[in-house]
């Protein structure tokens, strides 16, 4: 790799793999499963990291969420606010994320493409960009999108454990 863009494109494109890798195959069970009730699911997981990857990076890239300006919101018909990330959110508002493995993967397709497409056109001098000055020091676009690449593999690895315990749990 020779570039900042290069870095980018591949970091995301590997938690996209993982997604694939995860949800595939799934069913709505599976997608629902929880070793304990207050456990995240696997659909939650793989939901949240999609919402904050589209929040996070539309925000920088000055461009709309996919979720909102592509109808995903209504798609998911979620029962909580239609802006909602799920950063903070309890055990029973994770339990309501409870949809096909293919809107699932519809949707973080749609994340991953907008980002690809952001992602690939910066250079090193962007990532210095301060894009959130509530924070000491104040934020730059190069530390938001190592922040969301590490949450997002933080959790697509949850995710993947998941799965591993419902596949090999007993009849």
């Amino acid at each position: 790799m020779t570039s900042t863009s290069e870095l980018l494109v591949d970091g995301f494109g590997r938690v996209h793999e993982t997604v694939h890798g995860v949800v595939h195959g799934l069913s709505l069970e599976a997608l629902a499963f929880r070793p304990d009730k207050s456990a995240n699911p696997i659909g939650w997981l793989v939901w949240h990291l999609t919402r904050v990857q589209d929040d996070h990076v539309a925000e920088v890239a000055g461009a709309d969420q996919r979720w909102t300006a592509e109808g995903w919101d209504v798609r998911f018909a979620l029962p909580f606010d239609r802006l909602e990330t799920g950063y903070g959110q309890d055990a029973e508002e994770a339990g309501a994320v409870a949809v096909e493995p293919a809107l699932l993967l519809g949707y973080h397709d749609a994340v991953h493409a907008a980002t690809i497409a952001y992602v690939s056109g910066l250079v090193d001098r962007d990532l210095d960009r301060v894009v959130d000055r509530r924070w000491d020091p104040p934020v730059t676009l190069g530390v938001r999108l190592v922040s969301v690449l590490a949450d997002d593999l933080e959790h697509v690895g949850q995710a993947a454990y998941l799965r591993g315990l419902f596949e090999r749990r007993p009849d």
